[in-house]
Order: C-alpha cells, then sequence, then structure tokens
C-alpha cells in the first residue's frame, strides 16, 4: 500500500508529514521514558523481519492481485504503540530511500496510513483490551486477524481519502474506495494469520517478549537471546531467498487503480514532484530491490539482506541516540 507522489498533492503531503512527525516526536519521548534496554535488540531485529516479510507478496486467489504484511501490528503487539511505531518508520525510510518504493512526498501519507493504525489503533484498541487478563493462544490468533483486518481497512480507507482531497480525478472516489476496501479485507485477513502464526510462537518461546502481558507471562520454552536469534535468522531466509517466491501481481493499491483508472502509474508536474523524484534517484541504489539495470535474482537476494541489516542499524542506532541524548540531558539538569 505503499503510494506514490502523484497520487497526492503536496499540500496533502505536508499535512501528512505533519501528523506523522508530530506522532513520532511523541512516541521518541515515550520511547525514552521507558528506558528499556532489552527494547533495542527486539526493536532491530522486529524490524529486519517487518522489512524481510513486507518482500513476500502473496497471491490473493482468484483476483489476480497480491498483498504483503503492513507489520504495525506485529509490532506493536511486541514492542507497544510508541517503539512498533518508530520501528515501522525506519522500515518505511529504507524502503523509500533506498529502494523507490513509495514516493518520498508521499512519505507522511504512507507512514501514517501504514504504521499508525496498526501501532496505535491497533495496540491500544484491539491487543491491549484482549490481553488485559493475560495472553493465549485463542486470544492472540483472535487479536492478530481482528487487529490487521480494521487497521489496514484503515489504511485502505486513508489512501482513498487523501487521493479524494488531492483532487486526484483518474480515481473517482467512490468507485475507487469500493475497490479498495473489499481487497484489502482479503489481504488484512492473511496478515492476521501470518501475524498471529508469529505471535503464537513468540508466546510459547519468551512470553513476556509480547507487549502488555509480561507480568502474566508464563515460563517460555526459549531464553531470550535464542528468541531473538530465531526470529533474525527467519528475516535472513525470508529476505534473502523466499522474497525470490513473491507473487508477480500487483499488490492491492495497484490493482485498485489499475481497475479504476487503467493504470498504477498516473502522471504528476511540478517542482515539488520534480524535487522529491530527484532526491529519490540519487538514493536509491538499488531501485525496486534489484541492482540497477538488471533482472538478476540476486539483486533480490541481496536487497532483502542489505535492507534488513540497514533497518537494524537506524533502528538500534536511533534507540541508543535516545538513550544518549536522555542521559546528557539529565546530567545537565544535575550539574
Amino acid at each position: 500500500m505503499h503510494m506514490a507522489d502523484a497520487l497526492v498533492v503536496p499540500a496533502v503531503a505536508g499535512t501528512m508529514y505533519v501528523l506523522s512527525t508530530a506522532t513520532a516526536g511523541l512516541s521518541v519521548k515515550k520511547v525514552r521514558e521507558e528506558n528499556d534496554p532489552k527494547k533495542i535488540p527486539v526493536m532491530g531485529v522486529m524490524g529486519a523481519f517487518v522489512f524481510a516479510t513486507q518482500m513476500l507478496n502473496f497471491t490473493i486467489p482468484g483476483t489476480g492481485s497480491s498483498g504483503h504484511l503492513c507489520g504495525g501490528m506485529m509490532l506493536s503487539a511486541m514492542l507497544g504503540p510508541y517503539a512498533g511505531f518508530l520501528t515501522m518508520i525506519g522500515v518505511l525510510l529504507v524502503q523509500c530511500l533506498l529502494f523507490a518504493d513509495g514516493g518520498l512526498m508521499a512519505l507522511g501519507c504512507n507512514v501514517w496510513n501504514m504504521a499508525f493504525y496498526g501501532c496505535f489503533v491497533g495496540a491500544l484498541l484491539i491487543w491491549r483490551p484482549i490481553m488485559k487478563k493475560g495472553a493465549t493462544r485463542g486470544k492472540i490468533i483472535a487479536a492478530s486477524i481482528l487487529g490487521c483486518v480494521l487497521t489496514l481497512q484503515l489504511g485502505a480507507f486513508s489512501v482513498s481519502i487523501e487521493t479524494l482531497i488531492s483532487g486526484i480525478t483518474e480515481l473517482p472516489f467512490s468507485v475507487f474506495v469500493a475497490t479498495m476496501q473489499p481487497i484489502h479485507l482479503a489481504i488484512g485477513f492473511v496478515e492476521g494469520l501470518i501475524t498471529a502464526a508469529v505471535l503464537v510462537f513468540v508466546n510459547e518461546a519468551r512470553p513476556e517478549l509480547l507487549w502488555g502481558v509480561g507480568e502474566k507471562a508464563n515460563e517460555g520454552k526459549l531464553g531470550f537471546k535464542p528468541t531473538i536469534a530465531v526470529l533474525a535468522v527467519a528475516a535472513a531466509i525470508c529476505g534473502g531467498i523466499v522474497s525470490l517466491f513473491a507473487s508477480a501481481f500487483p499488490d492491492g493499491l495497484e490493482w485498485s487503480m489499475e481497475k479504476v483508472a487503467g493504470t498504477a502509474e498516473l502522471e504528476a508536474a511540478g517542482g515539488a514532484y520534480d524535487t522529491a523524484a530527484g532526491i529519490q534517484e540519487a538514493t536509491s541504489l538499488l531501485p525496486d530491490y534489484a541492482f540497477k539495470g538488471s533482472e538478476s535474482a540476486l539483486g533480490t537476494s541481496f536487497s532483502g539482506i542489505v535492507g534488513a541489516l540497514v533497518v537494524v542499524l537506524i533502528t538500534v542506532g536511533a534507540c541508543y541516540a535516545f538513550r544518549f541524548f536522555r542521559k546528557k540531558n539529565a546530567s545537565n539538569q544535575t550539574a
């Protein structure tokens, strides 16, 4: 559901940047207040895992469309809404700048549509109430499916609203929203099943890693480090190997655009679009998750591994920066 720049006008893009940045600022403050060093490696590994699994487009039978995980619900179920949101920003930033996946001008929209709903609506309105008295396999499955379906529906609807306000006449609102919502309902259900499988594993391996259930967690089957290692290896396998077998069908947004407008690539002209495109062209060393000018499968595997590692570096580096400035501020106050 990564929006291209052509789907929004600068005013809408700027507004969504402001909203996403304000939420990110609040999230940074909350993560600094939590000051939980054990959460740092989890953010890095889960960020890499979500990046890798987003490369695994799965076919929606009978539609000619495909879907992929957004990952917000999964991240917030393990990290909480604030750390989950910041981790998702790291994923989307790497996808946008390194792989030209989603427009740079539309990045604020993509953060809101793919991260905000999954991390805040999914965590606070779905996950936390259901897990209030402890996590069970049934509760995890129910929360995962309900959370992914609801938050993906909200994200898909936001895309339609953003194109409506932007005056994208090629995508009439009533037709576009009627196309977007059903296909993302199916995608959300599949994402819910995958999310449930991962979270059930975590609950059995190291249940205190699930957000909001630590004090009620039972003894796990694995230690902290082995559980993190399993997830890291899974991310490497997904990004480096399984990504080679991803569906070639267009994702839900592209499929909907083709159904409504006859194309998934709309044209946009103007200084803001040219500037954003120029920056993205300069930073995207592996456009479309491939070597430039090559269709080699090695480019896909390389992209999956490198992208996951860059996400780890960004998220872990940002966390240590938060801790450093927190300690510096504390020492200045006591001086």
